[in-house]
């Protein structure tokens, strides 16, 4: 597509819309699915090439995905109208993915990363979630123990404890962030799993897995097991 040619200049079969309903959405680019979103263009540019500089700039879907409404709306050719339809595109995309983590057996990090790496991802601060599980590893609860500053996020056994024993825990996986993207524990880390431990075994409760969330890179997993890794 040459200069700022209008999509509905396009032929119709080169359309991202009519492409899409012709050989469904795995056929179209990043940007042309994006370009269905925010629908038309502005001066100079139209709604695929505002798609693309949306994507130069953000370097990946990743970082886009993270952003809110009101920070798209910012950017030069969305606005609030096309922001919103970008914000609630990923949102749906979120929920379906935990809609389908949730009909499964949470006993695997990958499948507590799936459920939580996009939402826990996107923060510049630590969290820390305790996941109550049944007796099928089923999810009974899920609830955000702490809020913590960008390089811990403090939290004390008894009350992760106090929430495992009120929703009558059979077992229960904890999950914080690492802002960084770096999921590796730190000394910090490795000394509060193992004070949860012990709790945990004088409860006669499950401690099932701690999963620290990270960031997508390359070569390497964005999460880290404590279970996986022979440490709980």
């Amino acid at each position: 597509m040459s200069g700022s040619q209008r999509i509905h200049d396009l032929p119709e079969h080169d359309r991202p819309r009519e492409r899409l309903l012709r050989l469904g959405a795995e056929s179209l680019t990043h940007a042309e699915l994006l370009a269905l979103f925010i629908n038309t263009g502005m001066r100079g540019e139209n709604a695929i090439q505002v798609a693309e500089r949306l994507l130069r700039e953000t370097k990946n879907l990743r970082n886009l995905s993270r952003m809110g409404g009101k920070e798209l709306a910012k950017i030069k050719g969305l606005g609030p109208a096309k922001a919103a339809h970008i914000a609630a595109a990923f949102e749906l995309g979120r929920r379906a993915t935990v809609e389908q983590v949730l009909e499964e057996k949470l006993d695997e990090p990958e499948k507590v990363y799936r459920y939580l790496g996009q939402d826990m991802a996107r923060q510049g601060y630590e969290t820390l979630r305790i996941l109550v599980l049944n007796t099928r590893m089923g999810l009974e609860h899920d609830e955000m123990v702490f809020q913590g500053t960008v390089n811990e996020s403090p939290a004390h056994p008894r009350e992760i404890m106090r929430i495992a024993a009120v929703h009558r825990a059979h077992s229960f996986i904890l999950a914080h962030n690492h802002p960084s993207g770096d999921p590796s524990p730190s000394e910090m880390d490795r000394r509060f799993t193992q004070r949860i431990r012990q709790c945990a075994e004088i409860m006669q409760i499950q401690f099932a897995d701690h999963v620290i969330i990270g960031a997508p890179r390359q070569g390497s997993q964005p999460w880290f097991s404590f279970r996986a890794a022979g440490l709980l």
